[in-house]
């Protein structure tokens, strides 16, 4: 794991408590998360935990953005998810006592907090509600990953950049902003064609087109979804 800045965060003025899966700890488990729990401030390309390697702990994402990805034969990437503000990573491999399947990496400056496994096993242990939360979670994702994955089975390219364009913006738009700002989805363009699973220069190509259909606007990396009843549309979503 790539050290960071370590920074102090205490989870009862934590900014996504209200959303994070630690929510329904009692008062005694969340003074206990706090004290074992170690926060750290990570730059831009630093990677949490790699694909095939054993859990220590799993990780809250306070503030920032994480792309978890496999690699695959040829070593390219396939983006499965982007973690934001909230997410807890790393707990089914560690609940399941399994290697990491995917690798997990910084895609901007987050700060993170890492539960030691002990302490996060001890926490579901004495806490019922935590473990009830986390095999719900477990099964939405599941659930979520397996209509990602045959959207991108069965969708041609235009159509799987419009289905991830729409998704990334709900995740961009969880970050605080007032419904009046314009979302921006700040991703590298090989990113982005790692997630829908084209080669850059397709990517390139395609976004090209939305801009010239009115259904996003660009500015240098970042994209603006400008339309997003034309785009549910090429998604054929409805």
């Amino acid at each position: 794991m790539v050290k960071g800045k370590r920074i102090d965060l205490d989870c009862e003025n934590c900014a996504v408590k209200d959303i994070s899966k630690f929510r329904v700890l009692n008062e005694e488990g969340a003074k206990s998360l706090s004290y074992h729990k170690t926060c750290t401030r990570y730059r831009k390309g630093q990677v949490l935990f790699h694909e095939g390697t054993r859990p220590l702990g799993v990780f809250c994402i306070n503030g920032g953005k994480v792309k978890i990805y496999r690699t695959g034969y040829d070593g390219k990437e396939q983006i499965i998810h982007i973690g934001k503000g909230g997410d807890l990573l790393g707990y089914k491999a560690l609940i399941s006592e399994e290697v990491y399947p995917v690798t997990a990496e910084t895609l901007e400056e987050c700060d993170i907090c890492f539960i030691p496994k002990s302490e996060f096993v001890h926490l579901m242990d004495e806490n019922s509600k935590l473990g009830k939360l986390l095999l719900r979670e477990a099964c939405h994702e599941l659930s979520e990953m397996t209509e990602l994955v045959t959207n991108l089975a069965q969708k041609p390219v235009r159509e799987r950049l419009a289905v991830a364009l729409l998704m990334l913006k709900e995740t961009y738009g969880l970050d605080g902003r007032s419904e009046s700002e314009r979302i921006e989805i700040n991703l590298t363009r090989e990113d982005l064609a790692n997630i829908i699973g084209t080669a850059t220069e397709t990517l390139i190509r395609l976004l090209h087109d939305f801009k010239e259909e009115k259904i996003i606007e660009t500015q240098g990396r970042k994209i603006r979804v400008i339309d997003d009843k034309l785009l549910e549309k090429v998604a054929h979503l409805y």
